[in-house]
């Protein structure tokens, strides 16, 4: 069952749980009373309840009743976390928006952030082609990891089997990321010793940082007007991305706040929202 993505941006209470931890099994009334949490004008309560009920019914629960759950950041892709969630803790994420498991030390349902107050507010939920397992796909309140990490992702296997120290601010980064950090790296090497790097120049001459960004929007530009190769594109797109992250670096600006940005923008019209900007 898909959310839409304008959950991700009312910030409010953790919901009710709806009674859904008096027992671990299925009963009609307990579906109904999470179904209530959700609000849907338009839409038939029992017939939502049907829904509901056969998308479950479609899920692989294992023999304990569970699925393998990932909750993944839905600006910068990381992967967060890993665990189980059973029919009532993917029930409790539907309603809540807050990412919930089912722990199996425990026998109980658990919030991510119910006592950290970090919680992974779910902008969407997917589901594997085999239906097996379950991604929630949202916006984390704080780091993930009981360790202050952002992720529970930080050990690179490679990096072990070189007997590298463990760096618990390592994370398993995207391509973008990647970049991001090395910029981030030359920033805090500065002021520098011996001739700069070119992104060391570029965060010590805010003109030239400038001049560069205009002339490589300029070419990407030439390759539409003069019908270049696609190849000749996807490189001046590269060369005006790098220029414009090393100033968002200069500036202070992650380019996950650009990514929410433009994820908030997503039901809007693009003219309605230019024309809502403050002049």
């Amino acid at each position: 069952m898909a959310l839409p993505h304008s959950c991700c941006f009312r910030p409010g209470k953790v919901a009710s749980r709806c009674n859904l931890f008096y027992s671990s099994g299925w009963q009609s009334n307990r579906q109904h009373n999470v179904l209530s949490c959700i609000k849907k004008s338009d839409q038939d309560n029992a017939h939502l309840q049907t829904k509901v009920g056969l998308l479950l019914d479609g899920i692989k629960w294992d023999d304990k009743g569970l699925a393998v759950a990932i909750a993944q950041n839905i600006d910068t892709g990381a992967v967060l976390m890993q665990g189980f969630a059973n029919r009532d803790a993917l029930l409790t994420t539907i309603s809540s928006k807050k990412a919930t498991f089912y722990s199996r030390s425990r026998s109980a349902l658990w919030t991510k952030g119910e006592t950290s107050m970090n919680f992974i507010n779910v902008c969407d939920i997917f589901l594997d082609c085999d239906r097996d397992s379950i991604i929630y796909l949202g916006k984390p309140d704080g780091p993930t990891c009981h360790t202050g990490s952002e992720t529970c992702y930080y050990t690179s296997v490679y990096d072990a089997l070189n007997n590298t120290q463990v760096d618990e601010n390592k994370l398993a980064l995207t391509t973008l990321y990647s970049l991001e950090s090395t910029i981030h790296q030359r920033k805090d090497e500065l002021p520098t010793n011996g001739k700069p790097s070119w992104t060391k120049r570029l965060l010590l001459d805010d003109k030239l940082l400038c001049s560069k960004i205009r002339e490589e929007a300029d070419e990407l530009c030439r390759t539409l007007e003069e019908n270049e190769e696609k190849s000749r594109t996807a490189s001046e797109a590269a060369d005006v991305l790098y220029h414009a992250m090393v100033l968002l670096a200069n500036r202070g600006v992650k380019i996950e706040e650009v990514l929410q940005v433009l994820r908030q923008r997503f039901s809007q019209s693009g003219i309605e929202e230019k024309k809502s900007r403050k002049s």
